[in-house]
């Protein structure tokens, strides 16, 4: 029990966090521990008459719920308090709404605000009903309530549609890029990890990097040179959250074929969180839902300098997350000061799936400029030194360049 009771207050304090991020100003808080949920108000009456004239008292104007509303628990809670109520799922769509900068991002939060809305569509009894045939019950046709419906209906296809063709462009825009023998490594973690803070120090890019939730929703690549000299893409995702609405992970999977496509998953964690542990359970379970859970992880601990500098305490602190994240190696870093960026580009270089690094001498024509410029460009040069006969060097590069350069391989090479 006291362990779900833990996981309430986190939930709880986190619906504030989001309640901030959309721009609320929280005043009270308030925990309930009951049996079963009630169906007509989902806390109860006594729950409720003790929570009323608080609600007065300190002058609120939006009550929020840390759990799905039905449709008339959501209508009950509001005639009893007289004010606007939500719930997570709302005020999550809401953040998303607010948060959209593209075409694509607009028409997702839009796509999952409909299928939300649609079931939640109520008539007032028999008078939004078609009415019955015969004599002098004949009605004016469709009700109201019914175009609503239809037209929410109509909306969705469209959206579904243009979404895609969005779909579309983006597996055009992908196989062009897989045209070029660059991997793509993508971002995972859960929301304000760090993600943009750490993509834009690993990247150079000015992505908006905010402490609000979810302040990043539109994807973005760029190119990453590792230390081998090997050149890769990395993709900076939307944040993942407890709890996240089912709409929104079906509505937002054009987004998420950017993860799902990667063949590395750098998955940034806020270690200095108190539930640093359960963060990592989510955000593999959506990994689980989207179907990427196989794909090979690296760890990354942010915000280092938030953490005491006990080696102890922090080598059991990562071998538990790592554990949450299945055994997958893991490196300390802060995004925000850029310590141990070096160490977590080495670890990513070698953990790379496919195309690794050896070590190689070549021994190059003068003439073979391209020759040389491939390998200054695509591998780590450790010694050069002209001759009468070429160029010998001696790098380490990846073995696709390795075969592509195989005519100029020295056989001093092991």
């Amino acid at each position: 029990m006291r362990e779900s009771l833990e996981t309430a207050e986190e939930s709880l304090n986190e619906l504030a966090v989001l309640a901030e991020s959309a721009g609320a100003c929280v005043v009270e808080k308030v925990l309930q521990s009951r049996p079963a949920f009630d169906q007509a108000t989902l806390i109860g009456s006594g729950k409720l008459d003790e929570l009323k004239p608080l609600v007065k008292a300190l002058e609120v104007n939006l009550v929020l719920f840390d759990h799905e509303l039905g449709v008339t628990q959501q209508r009950n809670l509001e005639k009893h308090f007289d004010v606007k109520v939500l719930d997570r799922t709302q005020l999550i769509l809401d953040i998303f709404a607010r948060r959209a900068r593209t075409r694509e991002g607009q028409l997702q939060v839009e796509l999952a605000q409909l299928k939300y809305l649609l079931p939640r569509l109520t008539g007032r009894g028999a008078a939004m009903s078609r009415l019955g045939g015969g004599i002098g019950t004949r009605g004016p046709g469709e009700t109201k309530l019914e175009t609503d419906r239809r037209r929410i209906h109509h909306r969705i296809k469209k959206i579904e549609r243009d979404l895609a063709a969005v779909r579309g462009s983006r597996g055009v825009q992908r196989r062009l890029r897989q045209a070029v023998p660059l991997m793509t490594l993508a971002l995972v973690g859960y929301t304000n990890a760090g993600k943009s803070t750490l993509f834009n120090r690993l990247t150079g890019s000015g992505v908006l990097a905010d402490a609000r939730m979810f302040a990043t929703l539109d994807p973005t690549v760029r190119q990453l040179v590792l230390p081998s000299r090997r050149k890769v893409l990395l993709s900076d995702t939307v944040g993942f959250i407890r709890n996240l609405p089912t709409t929104l992970v079906e509505a937002f999977r054009a987004t998420l074929e950017e993860v799902v496509e990667s063949r590395l998953l750098i998955h940034v964690v806020d270690a200095s969180a108190p539930a640093a542990a359960e963060h990592c359970a989510h955000v593999r379970q959506v990994l689980a839902e989207i179907g990427a859970e196989s794909t090979p992880q690296i760890l990354v601990l942010n915000k280092s300098d938030c953490l005491p500098a006990d080696s102890a305490y922090r080598d059991a602190l990562a071998r538990r997350l790592s554990g949450e994240s299945g055994g997958c190696p893991a490196a300390w870093v802060s995004a925000r000061t850029g310590e141990h960026l070096e160490a977590l580009l080495a670890l990513i270089d070698s953990n790379l799936p496919e195309d690794p690094v050896v070590d190689a001498r070549f021994l190059l024509p003068l003439s073979e400029y391209a020759a040389l410029d491939l390998l200054h460009s695509c591998g780590r040069v450790l010694e050069e030194k002209f001759t009468e006969s070429g160029c010998e060097i001696h790098a380490e590069v990846p073995e696709s360049i390795l075969r592509r350069l195989a005519a100029y391989v020295s056989p001093a090479t092991a």
